[in-house]
């Protein structure tokens, strides 16, 4: 189980966070988060549903230089259906200028809800 999970995670980062191009963010989004997905931030935000989640990422993007990537920091952990993943932004290729970590929870081999944590 813990194998897949962390395939859902680096689906979460590479493929979500990490792509600029919104049909193919969602695509993927589809298939790596339940439908009824629950997104929570540190500014007191929530996102519920792909649609929501894919404008936040897309807003986020925007946000940051073209050259920004979010990467894993450090191997995530996971127990009980609960991962904790340590990541980084910041030019590729060069250390990160941010850093945080998520706290994702599964159901059914999806990522049902995760709350993002910035260092600040």
């Amino acid at each position: 189980m813990e194998q897949k999970f962390e395939q859902l995670l680096t689906g979460h980062l590479k493929q979500i966070w990490n792509e600029r191009d919104e049909s193919v963010r969602l695509k993927v989004i589809e298939s790596i988060y339940a439908k009824d997905v629950e997104m929570y931030d540190m500014d007191e935000e929530s996102f519920f549903g792909h649609d929501a989640i894919n404008k936040k990422v897309t807003s986020l993007l925007n946000s940051l230089p073209p050259n920004f990537s979010i990467t894993q920091t450090i191997k995530s952990v996971s127990s009980n259906n609960v991962a904790k993943l340590e990541w980084g932004a910041g030019p590729e290729g060069a250390p990160p200028v941010l850093t945080g970590t998520d706290i994702v929870f599964f159901k059914d081999n999806k990522i049902k809800s995760f709350y993002v944590f910035v260092n600040k």
